[in-house]
């Protein structure tokens, strides 16, 4: 099989990836020793102020619903990709809006703001749900086909990686807890690298996935065969972390330089020459910096073992061969996984928050914006493997477009986007 020979005539991992796998590594284990002295030394504590029963309770259980709420995903987009998408984009800015107004309620100085915020995201949601409505139809197409005959593996697969994050974002609380309980400056800096770590590492685990996924996608599509989930799992942790955790900070942070650009050129319009001039050559280097980092590069990565850089550059440019650039841009899987992340996040900032406001207000604040951030990330995992689908399913096109093996849902909206053009 050409997949086969082109993998096994990768490349080995350069220094850098050989470093960043280390440094990963390291800080897992350290971070996670970190947080368990904190939380025994918050259980010894004298300080009296610290009320654990109404700050880890809450907390806790922030982190179980986060973990359900991933299942609940896995099992909608499996059942009804359709339903998904809507409920995502619609239910979505509704309970972050509830988060705000929640944030709001508890009334303190930094709710106040976290609550405001919330509450304008919800209304930029709102109006980017009804803006891109018109895509939905493509969207449901695109994730129907491209999941549809998903081994039941893949799906454990996640589960299982759904699984660990809670047990280690419960083990991470757990030392932000202990951190709260004696509440230094120094302790502060600490609950500071607890929650980098802790985004990077479920980042990590969610692109360990990402990339196990979209190879064995890849290879359905591309040869109607079937691989081993679990050895394509095997193959990630022996040839592509390093590739996978620069990946986990390149391509997120590609992506927000990119989104603000969007942001950017949308509100400085054409009015203005000066501004319109600046917001232009923004776009320009978010739209060359896509090219160096993207999600569509993993699939490179699983099925040839490539770096992140490399793979992205190389998927990009056969976007461009092919002119599939503005159809990739249409697309709004990342989107979807945003809003369900949101959501996610949001529901468990409200079932922490509002057990938190009852019992103990002065925790409401801070425990609401730790559930949010597990629960965002929890609900990124849990829908890992559809991401990775529809990720292959374009590259695996992109490679072969005259295959028989795919059906007109892309040549048709390519018909459809080229035909709008002015």
């Amino acid at each position: 099989m050409q997949v086969e020979e082109q993998r096994i005539a990768v490349e080995k991992p350069k220094i850098t990836g050989k470093i960043l796998v280390i440094l990963f590594y390291m800080q897992l284990v350290l971070v996670a020793l970190l947080a368990v002295v904190l939380t025994v030394r918050g259980f010894i504590s004298t300080r009296g102020d610290f009320r654990p029963l109404d700050w880890y309770p809450p907390m806790l259980t922030a982190v179980a619903l986060s973990g359900a709420t991933g299942f609940t995903w896995q099992i909608i987009i499996h059942c009804n990709p359709s339903s998904a998408i809507k409920l995502a984009f619609w239910l979505g800015p509704l309970i972050t809006c509830a988060m705000g107004v929640l944030l709001l309620c508890i009334g303190l100085g930094p709710g106040l703001g976290c609550g405001v915020l919330s509450i304008v995201v919800a209304v930029v949601q709102s109006l980017y749900a009804c803006w891109a409505s018109p895509r939905f139809k493509h969207a449901v197409a695109v994730l129907t086909v491209s999941t549809v005959g998903s081994p039941l593996r893949l799906i454990l697969l996640t589960t299982f990686g759904v699984v660990v994050s809670v047990g280690y974002s419960g083990l991470l609380v757990a030392g932000i807890g202990g951190a709260t309980a004696t509440g230094t400056w120094v302790d502060r800096l600490f609950i500071a690298v607890i929650l980098l770590s802790m985004a990077w590492t479920l980042q990590v685990i969610r692109n360990v996935l990402q990339v196990a996924v979209s190879r064995v996608r890849h290879v359905h599509f591309s040869f109607e065969d079937k691989m081993d989930s679990y050895t394509a799992l095997k193959d990630v942790f022996r040839h592509s972390m390093g590739a996978v955790c620069s990946g986990s900070i390149l391509v997120p942070a590609v992506s927000l330089v990119r989104g603000s650009a969007r942001a950017v050129q949308l509100i400085s319009g054409d009015s203005d020459e000066f501004l319109f001039s600046c917001a232009d050559c923004y776009s320009g280097v978010a739209s060359s910096l896509v090219s160096c980092a993207n999600r569509w590069g993993f699939v490179h990565v699983g099925v040839y073992g490539k770096g992140i850089v490399l793979a992205s550059a190389d998927t990009w440019h056969m976007f461009r061969t092919a002119v599939m650039e503005e159809l990739i841009d249409c697309d709004l899987t990342s989107s979807f996984c945003f809003y369900c992340g949101v959501a996610g996040g949001a529901l468990s900032a409200l079932a922490g928050g509002t057990w938190s406001l009852v019992v103990h207000k002065d925790y409401a604040t801070e425990i609401c914006v730790y559930s949010f951030l597990v629960g965002y990330f929890m609900s990124r995992v849990s829908i890992a493997w559809p991401q990775a689908c529809v990720s292959a399913y374009h590259v695996a096109f992109v490679e072969n477009p005259q295959s028989a093996r795919f059906d007109a849902t892309i040549p048709v909206r390519l018909e459809q986007l080229h035909r709008n053009q002015p």
